[in-house]
Order: C-alpha cells, then structure tokens, then sequence
C-alpha cells in the first residue's frame, strides 16, 4: 500500500510537493486552508489574516526559464518577468497538466501535527485539521510543510520611540493593496527591500510625496540585463559561477559595485549601502531611480522618533504632515501547527539540515519545502528538495547521522555569518546555483558535465554557458524528462520571442557579434578543460 504524506500548503511549493510525492508512487493530501491555490501569488482584494499577501501591481524578480518548474516550461508567449496573474496561470496550467487538484482540501486549516506514540517505530504523523469549522484527525506516514515564509509580519513598533503619539495611520506592507485610496497623501514607507521599493514607486504615481526611509541602504540591480536578456539568465551560469567562486571576493565586490554604479551611483542617489557587493542580497527595483531623479521618492535615514504629525530622523532632519507610514519590514516565521520540540524557531531560524530536515528526528518522515532565501527563483529550489524528500520518505534515499547533520548545519550558519552582514533572514540565505547543484546531487539529477562533453558537445555547452535553467535537473538520474535537452537548446528562443512582438528588417550589411564573444569562449575551452581534468 503506498504511504500517505500530508502537504500543508497548495502554493509554489505545495504544488510541486504534491507532484513530487505522485512521481514516486506515494498518495499525497494537500491541506490548503483558502479555497484556491497559488499561496502568496494569489492576489486577494483584501488582507487576510494566516495568508501570504500581495499587492496588485506586483510583478516577479525572476525570469520565466529561471522559476519554471524543471519538466514544464513556462509558455514562450509569456512575459520574461511576469505580473502575479501571469504566475497565477502558469500554476493553475501546471495542476491542471498533472492533475493535482484532486489531491487538494480546499478551506481546510491545519490544527495541529504530532508524533504518534509508536513514531520511533513507525515514523507516523497525527494531523488534525478543520474543515468548514469541522475538526478532523488523521494519521499520515509523512508531512511536507510549504508553508513559506510570508506570512507573519514583522512589525517592529517598539525600535521606534513616540509612535504612539503619532496621529496618522500606521500600516504594514502586507495591508497594501492599490495606490488609490493613497491619492494625495504624504506616506513614509519604512524598510528598503523589495517590498519597500515596489510599493514607494507604485505610490509615487498619485500621492503627494513618498519618503522612503532606509536604516542600512541597499544595491539596486536591473530586471533587464545584458544585451536586453534578463538578468538571471545572463548571471545565474554554471560558467559565470565558476569564475565567482575562483575569483578573490574583493574583486568581485569591486566588479559588482562599478557595474551597479555605472547605471546611476547610489551614493548621488542617498542609497549606497554600508556592505559590500557580496554581503547582502540586492534588491530589483527598476523604477526606483527614475522616481528619485523625477522627486516622487525622496530618500531618508532611519526613523529616530515619530511625533504627532510626523517623524524625527536620525540625521536631524524632520517631516511634518505625514498622513501615513508603511512598515516594509519583512516577515517572522514560525510553525504553530508542528509541536515544538519537532521544530523550534529561535531568533527567526530553525536548524534544519540542506534547510529541509530536522536533523534529531528518530525518523525522516518531516520535511520543510520552500524555507529559504536564495538569490534566484525559489520555485526550482523546492521542487527538487521536494524530489529528494519523497525519496528520502519512500526508503530510496537515506540521511546522514543526527551529528553528522549538525554539523553540516553549523558549517553553513559559519558560512553565512562570515559572508553576510546580520540580517533578518542572513541564515536563509543560499547560492542559487552551488544550492541547487547541492540537492541535485543528494538525488542523483545533477548533470554530469564531462560525459556531456563527450557525448553532447552542444549540450554542454549551453548547460556550461547558459543560464542554469531547471530543466538541467532532469537530463539523467530519477526523474528523467525526454524533453529536458530540447528545453536547454530552445530557452534563448522563448526568451526572445516574449519581447520580440514586433519583427524588424535587417539592415544590409550590418552584423553584430556573436554571443558568447571569441574571449569568453576561449575562457570556456580552458574552463571545460579543468572540469575534465578534476572529474576525469
């Protein structure tokens, strides 16, 4: 009889989660307590208490053939970087193909998850749940929580003295919806993240004037990257990666920051930061340099007290008349549901071994999907810990020991505490393509460049030079697509045809250079010659 896994979540991760446990054979019950998928990329008019929540204008920072899941790309018609909405279709497209609605319960909010009494025998799980106000129990072999992490606000009242003498409203970033009901108004928006941006320059537009105060600043990168393509494409490379983790840091951060600077210099701008390049992930905010050339968005320091009609900030300077202040402040995270001695949040971080399993458990039938930060689409991420996860619930795969886990948690926590500067979410924090290389590896689906080399020369190359798509992950072991390598060869093309909607004429004899120029690809050859020689 095939084991039964309770998923809690029907979002990005939820989804493939389910798909993952249908692939190896295992009978999933998804827990979704809305009436519909899509978690945090479902836009609803109003904020909902217990939901992920998100603004109507938003669009996401990564690319399509960047946060596809692996064995079905997004439609070339798409949009590189796709409004909510679009997203939204992508997912409904992805359950409809793999016919996953009917493992999900809609309106059905989980209570609770407890070890049974026999567990270390066993490893079985007790869920309750409510439906439509009815509790209701029931024992699974295993549980994949997607719950993600944008769901309980962060709002740091008490850092700032004399807000409660502040006589106009006080929101969170998440009670945001449109810019309408804003018309005319003078707000402060708080917090320089991706949120914090987006919403400054979408306000910007009908309010009076937006002040956005930053405590730490930031790097601002560009959706639009090199020759037009988009900028994960063009970064995110096994090649490209390489040459990152060769390279001293110091020369990185230089490299970064000249090219960042080269666009506008944030210190004109009033938002350089007090990092380096490498020590803290940038924000893709496109429009926020043009609505602080054009004075829609004025640039603050932190908030050193609030007064009646406005705010004090740390350099002295003061704004009077402001009518609202929006606390971009990001997100806590904690697991309610999930008894606490099974995970146990402590200064907004579980330990958590390649960030899925607790590693004391006497059984690995727990697992956490989508619990990260990565520089890049998390979509691809939890998929393939989701693959390895059901692997690991079917017996196919086995853990290390508890110590050995804890180790490798330390390791990283080390890691990350000498690479990034103390943030909120500094222990979520992950390298898109070492991450990924690093749960493919745990379940055998990571490409063997060297065999590729010799066996599919034009494969590898775009598997080395191109952007590391998701597709890659499904060339060779568990889980294998036929259509992985037509995917990997024909990417540029669905890039393109996305932007190119108007067809042009070539000019009679003109040519442009071909991409990769003559020096990357001799770089190349010596870069595929080093890969031999270390594997071979």
């Amino acid at each position: 009889m095939a084991k039964r896994v309770a998923v809690v979540g029907a979002g990005a991760s939820g989804l493939t989660a389910i798909k993952c446990c249908l692939d190896e054979g295992l009978q999933p019950t998804c827990f979704e307590r809305s009436d519909d998928i899509g978690g945090l990329w479902r836009f609803q008019e109003h904020d909902i208490g217990g939901q992920a929540s998100i603004y109507k204008s938003l669009t996401i920072n990564t690319s399509k053939e960047m946060m596809s899941y692996s064995d079905f790309p997004i439609p070339a018609e798409y949009p590189n970087y796709m409004h909510h909405s679009k997203v939204m279709e992508y997912f409904r497209m992805y359950a409809e193909h793999f016919d996953l609605l009917r493992h999900i319960r809609f309106k059905a909010c989980v209570c609770s998850i407890k070890k049974r009494p026999d567990f270390p025998i066993t490893g079985q799980w007790e869920v309750v749940s409510e439906i439509y106000g009815k509790q209701e129990s029931a024992i699974f072999d295993a549980v994949l929580v997607c719950t993600g992490h944008h769901i309980d606000p962060y709002f740091p009242l008490d850092l700032f003295p004399g807000v409660e003498k502040f006589k106009g409203k006080i929101m969170h970033s998440r009670e945001y919806k449109h810019p309408e009901k804003f018309r005319d108004q003078r707000i402060l928006v708080i917090g320089l993240g991706n949120s914090g941006a987006d919403i400054s320059v979408d306000l910007s537009h009908v309010t009076k004037q937006i002040f956005l105060s930053t405590r730490t600043g930031t790097w601002v990168v560009n959706r639009v990257s090199d020759d037009g393509y988009p900028l994960d494409v063009v970064h995110f490379t096994r090649f490209k990666n390489l040459l990152r983790n060769m390279l001293p840091c110091t020369l990185v951060n230089l490299w970064g920051e000249k090219k960042l600077n080269a666009r506008f210099n944030h210190e004109n701008y009033g938002i350089k930061p007090q990092h380096r390049f490498l020590s803290r992930y940038p924000i893709a905010a496109d429009d926020l340099p043009n609505a602080i050339i054009s004075g829609r968005v004025l640039m603050k320091p932190n908030v050193k007290e609030f007064i009646e009609r406005g705010v004090i900030f740390e350099d002295g300077s003061r704004e009077e008349d402001i009518d609202v202040v929006i606390f971009a402040t990001g997100y806590n995270y904690s697991f309610a549901f999930v008894e606490e001695r099974v995970i146990k949040t402590r200064d907004n971080w579980i330990p958590l071994y390649k960030f899925v399993f607790p590693p004391q458990l006497e059984k690995p039938t727990l697992a956490i999907i989508g619990l990260l930060q990565p520089l890049g689409a998390i979509m691809p991420i939890a998929e393939l810990q989701a693959r390895w996860a059901t692997r690991i619930f079917k017996g196919l795969l086995k853990l290390p020991s508890e110590d050995e886990m804890m180790a490798d948690i330390t390791e990283k926590v080390k890691y990350n505490e000498k690479r990034y500067v103390p943030s909120q979410h500094t222990m979520l924090q992950v390298q898109y393509v070492d991450h990924m290389d690093e749960l493919a590896s745990l379940s055998g689906v990571k490409p063997n460049l060297p065999r590729l080399i010799l066996t599919d020369p034009k494969l590898a190359w775009e598997v080395f030079f191109g952007p590391c798509s998701p597709a890659q992950f499904r060339l060779t072991g568990p889980g294998k697509w036929e259509g992985a390598r037509n995917a990997i060869l024909t990417q540029k093309e669905r890039i393109v045809k996305a932007t190119k909607t108007r067809g042009l004429q070539s000019c009679v004899g003109t040519s442009l250079p071909s991409t990769p120029c003559f020096f990357i690809k001799v770089l190349g050859c010596f870069a595929i010659f080093a890969i031999l020689v270390a594997y071979l």
